[in-house]
């Protein structure tokens, strides 16, 4: 499992600046997710197109152009934040218990991405800052004609009646979210029982941390209570209701569940949880990763063998070897298993990614080739890898083709959001490129982007 960072900043109207401090604490849920850390492993990503992938059929979207996204952050959220994209809070994945609730969640999540919500996002809060001006404009003229307190109380009452104008329109959105989720896990013979739950669950937390239940004007969401006795009418009758958990998901749930507790937790607090004396899956792949973020990879490399006894083809499983071998310096040794898992999984270009970036920590000359024909089917998969596009860049440069290998340097720095060094490599590409060719349009693309974003940034220096 690997993590990548990456952060955006979206500029506000003056308009909204007068909201901005009444809301804060309601947008402070939804930050954007490109602020936040993105924990990418293919495991977990293949589950997630799995699990989704009826959901969005019953929503009348292509199942390819959903993106369930996971966030490392410990708090217990899912969002949405424009696009076809679902993101999903690692504290989120820690607090379920089986894979239905989190289909539950991902189905309301589909709500508000089929009702527009996020686009229309700007209505409610246009409707508040209409308020909030009008009760500036009144406001002022009060205190113009002397009338100090009664003008402030004016703006007062305006900034109240601005909020909750916001709220309710958030809490609509909510709702009908909530609706369309169920409608949704009903195409999809999905039980609503584990919507249910993980709802119960929230409304637990609500109640340790004191959270009041019985005053929905001033919150985001309809109360927790509300919306459970709203879905329980609707998902008692549907015949799915019944309907057992597949085991097979949540034997793949469990495990996704276990390495990305060994991944993000202590490994002190992993050994609570997965004592030795546990020898099912889970608890192996919890304690590999535990053992590994502890610098003890023999340990690691016992609990992976054990697993890939049973599971000799599983290439999660030799993924992982491959990675404990690679990151404790045995680069020959990790060869193997990574060969393997490609071999097994074509189709998975992270790991693919990984073997390329074995090859190359080799040193040695005859695995070049090798390396540029992995990490190019790699990028050609998934080209949102900075790290693929970083090291095909190291192998373009060890056979001598500087011309593509500046093209993948601007390929990273493009996605990591530095202008300055994809605008420098982009220009060295374009000179080394035949025109016209498709590497040399790419290169002209990404120099165009990068050449305004820098002068967009030159701007605002300015006027600073």
């Amino acid at each position: 499992m690997t993590s990548r960072f990456v952060s955006a900043r979206k500029p506000f109207s003056a308009g909204l600046r007068l909201l901005l401090a009444a809301v804060l604490a309601v947008t402070a849920s939804i930050r954007p997710a490109l602020a936040q850390s993105i924990l990418r492993d293919a495991e977990t990503e293949t589950f997630f197109h799995e699990i989704s992938a009826p959901l969005a059929e019953a929503a009348g979207l292509n199942p390819r152009s959903l993106d369930v996204i996971l966030i490392g952050d410990s708090s217990i959220n899912a969002f949405v934040a424009g696009g076809q994209a679902v993101y999903v809070h690692s504290g989120l994945i820690m607090a379920a218990d089986d894979v239905n609730e989190v289909q539950g969640v991902i189905a309301h999540e589909i709500g508000h991405i089929t009702g527009g919500h996020v686009v229309r996002f700007s209505e409610g809060a246009k409707a508040a800052t209409s308020i909030t001006l009008l009760s500036m404009l009144l406001g002022a003229a009060a205190m113009a004609a002397g009338a100090g307190e009664a003008g402030m109380a004016i703006f007062a009452g305006g900034q109240q009646a601005a909020l909750g104008k916001f709220l309710a329109y958030s809490r609509t959105q909510e709702s009908a979210a909530d609706q369309a989720g169920a409608t949704f896990l009903h195409k999809a013979g999905i039980s609503g029982r584990g919507s249910i739950n993980f709802f119960k669950k929230l409304q637990n937390q609500e109640f340790r941390l004191a959270i009041p239940q019985d005053n929905g004007y001033a919150r985001t969401h309809p109360l927790t209570g509300d919306r459970i006795a709203a879905l329980e009418n609707t998902y008692k009758t549907d015949a799915a209701w019944e309907k057992p958990i597949d085991p097979a998901l949540q034997a793949k749930f469990l495990r996704i569940k276990a390495k990305l507790y060994g991944y993000i937790e202590e490994p002190s607090r992993t050994f609570q949880k997965y004592p030795e004396t546990d020898t099912s899956v889970p608890a192996r792949y919890a304690r590999a990763y535990a053992w590994h973020k502890n610098a003890f990879p023999d340990r690691a490399e016992t609990e992976i063998d054990w697993l890939l006894k049973d599971a000799p083809q599983d290439p999660f499983f030799l993924e992982l070897k491959g990675q404990v071998l690679l990151e404790s310096g045995k680069v020959e040794e990790a060869l193997g298993p990574l060969r393997r898992s490609v071999a097994i999984a074509p189709d998975q270009p992270l790991i693919a990614g990984m073997l390329g970036h074995a090859l190359i920590a080799t040193e040695k000359p005859e695995n070049t080739e090798e390396a540029k024909r992995v990490l190019r089917a790699a990028v050609a998969r998934d080209n949102r890898n900075p790290f693929a596009w970083y090291q095909l860049g190291i192998a373009y440069a060890r056979g001598g083709d500087e011309a593509r290998a500046a093209l993948a340097t601007a390929e990273q720095n493009n996605l990591t959001g530095n202008a300055q060094l994809a605008l420098a490599s982009s220009r060295t590409a374009m000179a080394g490129l035949s025109p016209g060719t498709p590497d040399w349009i790419r290169a002209q693309d990404i120099y165009m982007v990068s050449q305004h974003a820098v002068e967009d940034e030159n701007g605002k220096r300015k006027r600073r």
